[in-house]
């Protein structure tokens, strides 16, 4: 079986933020309605929420503009966080010492289609 259905997706890239942590906030709105996925994100208590509902808002702005689909009837298909580059930055310590200090960046990508006609 057959289906046609088109996935939108909008991504943010180079996000400073480790992608262990946007995962997590990622596997609550994975497979929800776009107004689910909203009103999760707005009352969960972590700062990955902040770019993820970003990249939520665009990918549905560009499934409306681009594609002329209905929000109310868009879910959140795929949601992943990929590791970007490692900003590398070095904090002195004692007696000349250099301990390096790994800054994380992640690309998040968000999908969204249209609900199954139940």
């Amino acid at each position: 079986m057959a289906t046609d259905t088109t996935e939108i997706k909008a991504i943010a890239r180079y996000i400073r933020m480790s992608p262990h942590k946007v995962r997590r906030v990622l596997d609550q709105i994975r497979g929800r309605s776009y107004r689910e996925a909203l009103i999760v994100l707005e009352f969960m208590p972590y700062k990955a929420c902040e770019p993820v509902l970003k990249v939520l808002r665009s990918a549905v702005a560009n499934a409306e503009h681009n594609a002329g689909l209905d929000p109310a009837k868009l879910v959140v298909s795929t949601a992943y966080a990929d590791q970007g580059a490692t900003l590398k930055r070095f904090r002195p310590r004692a007696q000349g010492r250099a301990y390096q200090i790994r800054k994380p960046t992640c690309h998040i990508t968000v999908a969204v289609a249209e609900a199954a006609e139940k």
